[in-house]
């Protein structure tokens, strides 16, 4: 098995190590950062009973609390919530099951890039669905409907959209759902930035019969130190196969992350709240800066997330364009990563506080690179 670089990764590590050092962070997807001090402040006595939690192995579809708190979030029963080691690994789960030979899987194109490489290593035929700037970044059902064949293990969604912030309306949701359903095809909804959202607020996709949902704590929830995902999956038979995938993986999480999650979902109203005020903050500086750069950049308003994806007027190289940024002390993400050279995602909500700064340095670079 090959497994091709993992550019974005391998980029985003530079802010543990770029000399001259990363300043600003606008790079990173995640939401803004808690510590553990302050998680444990959310509830009184938290962190007495953390230090009585025994060290041992959990059970491999995540402890009752964890399920309980996770399907109370989407009305389900605490049995269909399964439990894994980060969104990374619900996904690896549903790739490695899905290699069969001749099968085939539909995903978005831009996308994560860990499925593509991921679906590539165990020999999968991958069938792309592309997201256009030009129309916002939306979904075409027919151009998925389009994909499917007797062949396909998969239809994968992802709304909010990483790297674009595109997210998927209800309708357009039931339609490929319906599409899938009538002829027996999975269909993913990867919902890890549900329910950040700039505007209209969308309802889960685990309210449709059949749909599998992927979320986790990295992403809305802020919490990627805690290393947790998990999936939604009413079919007991699909459940039974993801559980004897994951005996061959990571078997089972911490203790300790199973139990601070927990605590994150019985106040997630607080997390989700200070995610959306600070990404809702952030976002209107962005607005501000690409007004400002419009001659220069282009951008597509994202609708949900923490990401952005934005390109070079010019069509220019954006890796390049990311190099001089960060000789500047700012992180972007190159867009090259994606599989599109001329843009770079921007990540506005990670950094918090620091944000603005880190948008005033980007603008006196292109100030400075006009006027030279």
């Amino acid at each position: 098995m090959h497994l091709k670089p993992f550019a974005l990764d391998h980029w985003l590590e530079q802010k543990f190590s770029a000399e001259p050092p990363i300043e600003f962070d606008l790079g990173a997807s995640t939401g803004p950062v808690w510590s553990l001090r302050d998680l444990l402040a959310l509830e009184p006595g938290a962190a007495e009973r953390l230090t009585g939690t025994v060290l041992s192995y959990t059970s491999s579809t995540g402890t009752e609390e964890l399920r309980s708190e996770i399907a109370r979030m989407y009305g389900a029963a605490p049995e269909c919530v399964h439990v894994a080691t980060g969104g990374a690994e619900a996904l690896l789960i549903l790739f490695f099951l899905a290699a069969e030979p001749g099968a085939n899987v539909v995903l978005p194109n831009p996308g994560f890039p860990a499925n593509t490489a991921v679906a590539e290593s165990l020999g999968l035929e991958i069938r792309f669905y592309h997201l256009r700037s030009e129309t916002g970044f939306r979904i075409d059902a027919d151009e998925i409907s389009a994909r499917v064949d007797t062949r396909t293990a998969f239809v994968l969604v992802n709304s909010p959209h990483n790297p674009t912030g595109a997210v998927v309306a209800p309708a357009d949701m039931e339609a490929v759902r319906d599409f899938c359903a009538a002829r027996g095809v999975a269909l993913i909804a990867d919902e890890v930035y549900h329910p950040i959202y700039h505007g209209r607020e969308m309802p889960s996709a685990a309210r449709l019969e059949g749909v599998t949902v992927l979320g986790d704590f990295s992403k809305a929830l802020c919490l990627s130190g805690l290393r947790t995902g998990w999936i939604l999956e009413r079919d007991p038979a699909r459940r039974a196969r993801f559980n004897n995938a994951r005996a061959y993986f990571t078997a089972s999480n911490t203790a300790v992350s199973e139990r601070l999650g927990a605590l994150a979902l019985r106040h997630r109203d607080a997390i989700y709240g200070r995610a959306r005020a600070i990404a809702s903050r952030n976002l209107a500086m962005l607005d501000a800066f690409f007004r400002e750069h419009e001659s220069k950049l282009r951008w597509v308003r994202p609708a949900g997330g923490m990401t952005a994806l934005a390109s070079l007027a010019d069509g220019g190289d954006g890796r390049e364009f990311c190099r001089r940024a960060m000789r500047h002390g700012v992180l972007l993400a190159p867009g090259d990563c994606f599989g599109l050279p001329s843009h770079f995602r921007v990540g506005f909500a990670a950094s918090g506080e620091k944000f603005g700064a880190g948008l005033e340095r980007l603008d006196s670079m292109l100030r400075a690179a006009s006027a030279s």
